[in-house]
Protein backbone atom coordinates (compact mmCIF):
# COMPACT_ATOMS: atom_id res chain seq x y z
CA UNK A 1 0.00 0.00 0.00
CA UNK A 2 0.88 3.59 -0.53
CA UNK A 3 3.64 4.76 1.99
CA UNK A 4 2.55 8.58 1.34
CA UNK A 5 -0.64 9.59 -1.49
CA UNK A 6 2.19 12.46 -3.36
CA UNK A 7 5.35 10.11 -3.24
CA UNK A 8 5.34 9.65 -7.20
CA UNK A 9 3.38 11.88 -8.29
CA UNK A 10 1.89 15.38 -7.02
CA UNK A 11 -0.18 15.34 -4.23
CA UNK A 12 -3.70 17.04 -6.38
CA UNK A 13 -3.14 14.57 -9.06
CA UNK A 14 -3.16 11.77 -6.90
CA UNK A 15 -5.84 12.56 -4.56
CA UNK A 16 -7.94 12.92 -8.30
CA UNK A 17 -6.91 9.54 -9.31
CA UNK A 18 -8.02 7.86 -6.06
CA UNK A 19 -11.16 9.60 -6.64
CA UNK A 20 -11.75 8.25 -9.67
CA UNK A 21 -11.39 4.35 -7.87
CA UNK A 22 -14.74 2.85 -7.53
CA UNK A 23 -15.06 1.87 -4.11
CA UNK A 24 -13.61 -1.57 -3.04
CA UNK A 25 -16.65 -4.20 -2.54
CA UNK A 26 -16.82 -5.82 1.30
CA UNK A 27 -14.75 -8.17 0.94
CA UNK A 28 -11.55 -6.25 -0.55
CA UNK A 29 -12.80 -3.01 1.72
CA UNK A 30 -11.43 -5.55 4.90
CA UNK A 31 -8.80 -6.92 3.12
CA UNK A 32 -7.32 -3.25 2.75
CA UNK A 33 -8.19 -2.71 6.18
CA UNK A 34 -6.60 -5.76 7.82
CA UNK A 35 -3.47 -4.65 5.60
CA UNK A 36 -3.36 -1.18 6.66
CA UNK A 37 -4.11 -2.45 10.45
CA UNK A 38 -0.87 -4.88 10.57
CA UNK A 39 1.17 -3.39 8.13
CA UNK A 40 1.08 -5.87 5.66
CA UNK A 41 2.44 -5.02 2.64
CA UNK A 42 -0.42 -5.11 -0.40
CA UNK A 43 -0.58 -3.82 -4.10
CA UNK A 44 -2.08 -0.30 -4.20
CA UNK A 45 -5.84 -0.32 -5.16
CA UNK A 46 -4.90 0.65 -8.92
CA UNK A 47 -2.20 -1.63 -8.86
CA UNK A 48 -4.45 -4.57 -8.07
CA UNK A 49 -7.22 -2.96 -10.79
CA UNK A 50 -4.09 -3.18 -13.39
CA UNK A 51 -3.29 -6.72 -12.69
CA UNK A 52 -7.02 -7.53 -13.19
CA UNK A 53 -7.52 -5.67 -16.64
CA UNK A 54 -4.60 -7.37 -17.87
CA UNK A 55 -5.26 -10.60 -16.66
CA UNK A 56 -8.75 -10.28 -18.64
CA UNK A 57 -7.18 -8.47 -21.55
CA UNK A 58 -4.37 -11.03 -22.26
CA UNK A 59 -7.01 -14.49 -21.78
CA UNK A 60 -4.53 -15.14 -19.47
CA UNK A 61 -5.71 -18.77 -17.99
CA UNK A 62 -2.47 -19.90 -15.98
CA UNK A 63 -0.98 -17.23 -13.35
CA UNK A 64 2.26 -17.16 -11.45
CA UNK A 65 2.82 -14.70 -8.13
CA UNK A 66 5.47 -14.04 -6.01
CA UNK A 67 4.82 -12.76 -2.78
CA UNK A 68 0.90 -13.53 -1.71
CA UNK A 69 0.68 -11.67 1.17
CA UNK A 70 -2.99 -11.87 2.67
CA UNK A 71 -4.24 -12.72 -1.14
CA UNK A 72 -5.32 -9.26 -2.17
CA UNK A 73 -3.96 -10.07 -5.24
CA UNK A 74 -4.67 -13.36 -6.07
CA UNK A 75 -8.55 -12.25 -5.60
CA UNK A 76 -8.32 -10.15 -8.53
CA UNK A 77 -6.06 -11.99 -10.74
CA UNK A 78 -8.73 -14.74 -10.02
CA UNK A 79 -11.32 -12.44 -11.17
CA UNK A 80 -9.81 -11.18 -14.18
CA UNK A 81 -8.71 -14.78 -15.27
CA UNK A 82 -12.55 -16.33 -14.97
CA UNK A 83 -13.53 -19.62 -13.69
CA UNK A 84 -11.13 -21.39 -16.18
CA UNK A 85 -7.72 -19.59 -14.52
CA UNK A 86 -5.38 -21.30 -11.93
CA UNK A 87 -3.12 -19.15 -10.00
CA UNK A 88 0.04 -20.71 -8.51
CA UNK A 89 1.41 -18.62 -5.42
CA UNK A 90 4.26 -18.29 -3.58
CA UNK A 91 4.22 -17.65 0.18
CA UNK A 92 6.85 -18.42 2.99
CA UNK A 93 4.86 -17.03 6.07
CA UNK A 94 2.26 -19.49 7.58
CA UNK A 95 0.64 -16.45 8.99
CA UNK A 96 -0.19 -14.96 6.01
CA UNK A 97 -1.36 -17.65 4.86
CA UNK A 98 -3.78 -18.81 7.10
CA UNK A 99 -5.17 -15.00 6.28
CA UNK A 100 -5.08 -15.48 2.97
CA UNK A 101 -6.67 -18.99 2.47
CA UNK A 102 -9.32 -17.41 4.47
CA UNK A 103 -10.63 -14.31 2.58
CA UNK A 104 -9.70 -16.63 -1.07
CA UNK A 105 -11.94 -19.34 0.54
CA UNK A 106 -14.66 -16.15 1.43
CA UNK A 107 -13.79 -14.30 -1.97
CA UNK A 108 -14.79 -18.11 -3.68
CA UNK A 109 -11.37 -18.56 -5.57
CA UNK A 110 -9.90 -21.25 -3.24
CA UNK A 111 -10.35 -24.15 -6.07
CA UNK A 112 -8.67 -21.50 -8.36
CA UNK A 113 -5.25 -21.12 -6.60
CA UNK A 114 -2.64 -23.08 -5.71
CA UNK A 115 -0.30 -22.17 -2.76
CA UNK A 116 3.25 -23.24 -2.99
CA UNK A 117 5.06 -22.95 0.47
CA UNK A 118 8.49 -21.69 0.69
CA UNK A 119 10.60 -19.00 0.05
CA UNK A 120 10.26 -18.25 -3.69
CA UNK A 121 14.09 -18.26 -4.62
CA UNK A 122 13.41 -22.50 -3.41
CA UNK A 123 10.06 -23.11 -4.80
CA UNK A 124 10.74 -21.16 -8.47
CA UNK A 125 12.89 -23.90 -9.81
CA UNK A 126 10.73 -26.93 -9.12
CA UNK A 127 7.64 -25.62 -11.30
CA UNK A 128 6.72 -27.21 -14.46
CA UNK A 129 3.80 -25.16 -15.68
CA UNK A 130 3.60 -22.77 -18.48
CA UNK A 131 2.48 -19.20 -17.58
CA UNK A 132 0.92 -16.29 -19.12
CA UNK A 133 1.05 -13.92 -16.44
CA UNK A 134 4.09 -13.15 -13.77
CA UNK A 135 3.47 -11.26 -10.76
CA UNK A 136 6.26 -10.02 -8.68
CA UNK A 137 5.94 -8.18 -5.50
CA UNK A 138 7.87 -9.85 -3.02
CA UNK A 139 12.13 -9.38 -1.46
CA UNK A 140 12.95 -6.31 -3.09
CA UNK A 141 16.85 -7.49 -3.42
CA UNK A 142 15.68 -10.81 -4.99
CA UNK A 143 13.53 -9.18 -7.92
CA UNK A 144 16.33 -9.82 -10.85
CA UNK A 145 16.30 -13.37 -9.41
CA UNK A 146 12.36 -13.73 -9.56
CA UNK A 147 12.78 -12.25 -13.12
CA UNK A 148 15.16 -15.01 -14.13
CA UNK A 149 13.64 -17.92 -12.84
CA UNK A 150 10.03 -16.49 -14.03
CA UNK A 151 10.86 -15.84 -17.24
CA UNK A 152 11.97 -19.81 -17.65
CA UNK A 153 8.19 -20.45 -16.95
CA UNK A 154 6.55 -17.73 -19.44
CA UNK A 155 5.36 -18.34 -22.64
CA UNK A 156 6.23 -15.74 -25.76
CA UNK A 157 3.87 -13.09 -25.44
CA UNK A 158 3.51 -13.55 -21.94
CA UNK A 159 2.97 -10.64 -19.47
CA UNK A 160 5.50 -9.20 -16.77
CA UNK A 161 4.28 -7.32 -14.08
CA UNK A 162 6.41 -5.68 -11.52
CA UNK A 163 5.45 -3.58 -7.78
CA UNK A 164 7.46 -0.99 -6.38
CA UNK A 165 9.84 0.09 -8.82
CA UNK A 166 9.58 3.55 -8.00
CA UNK A 167 9.87 2.75 -4.23
CA UNK A 168 8.52 5.59 -2.65
CA UNK A 169 10.50 7.86 -5.43
CA UNK A 170 13.92 6.69 -3.58
CA UNK A 171 14.98 4.79 -6.58
CA UNK A 172 15.33 8.60 -8.46
CA UNK A 173 17.44 10.71 -5.71
CA UNK A 174 20.42 9.30 -4.01
CA UNK A 175 19.42 7.15 -1.82
CA UNK A 176 21.73 3.59 -0.97
CA UNK A 177 19.59 1.81 1.39
CA UNK A 178 19.75 -1.53 -0.03
CA UNK A 179 16.58 -2.40 -1.57
CA UNK A 180 16.48 1.04 -3.10
CA UNK A 181 19.61 -0.14 -4.55
CA UNK A 182 18.79 -3.54 -5.40
CA UNK A 183 15.81 -1.68 -7.44
CA UNK A 184 17.73 1.15 -9.08
CA UNK A 185 19.85 -1.80 -10.32
CA UNK A 186 16.83 -4.12 -11.07
CA UNK A 187 15.20 -1.18 -13.31
CA UNK A 188 17.76 -0.81 -15.78
CA UNK A 189 17.89 -4.99 -16.25
CA UNK A 190 14.69 -4.76 -16.32
CA UNK A 191 14.41 -1.90 -19.00
CA UNK A 192 17.39 -3.68 -21.39
CA UNK A 193 16.33 -7.00 -20.75
CA UNK A 194 16.53 -8.92 -24.48
CA UNK A 195 13.25 -11.41 -23.83
CA UNK A 196 11.73 -8.24 -22.85
CA UNK A 197 9.75 -5.23 -24.55
CA UNK A 198 9.31 -3.28 -21.18
CA UNK A 199 8.45 0.11 -19.62
CA UNK A 200 8.11 1.57 -16.05
CA UNK A 201 4.90 3.21 -15.43
CA UNK A 202 3.93 5.69 -12.15
CA UNK A 203 0.92 3.63 -11.07
CA UNK A 204 0.94 3.31 -7.51
CA UNK A 205 4.80 2.81 -6.37
CA UNK A 206 6.43 2.39 -9.84
CA UNK A 207 4.98 -0.35 -11.90
CA UNK A 208 7.15 -2.38 -14.39
CA UNK A 209 5.11 -4.32 -17.18
CA UNK A 210 6.51 -6.18 -19.98
CA UNK A 211 5.54 -8.73 -22.67
CA UNK A 212 8.28 -11.36 -23.65
CA UNK A 213 9.50 -11.65 -26.85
Amino acid sequence: MKARLDAIIKREQAEYLDQLLPASDPLLAEMEAYAAEHNVPIADREVARFIEITASATGAREALEIGMAIGYSVVHLARGMGRQGLIVTIEPSEEMIRAASDYLERGGVMNRVRIERGKALEVMPHLTETFDLLFIDAVKEEYKQYLDLGLQRLRAGGVVIVDNLLWGGRVAGGDTETSTVALREFNQYFINHPQLHAVVLPVGDGLGYAVKL
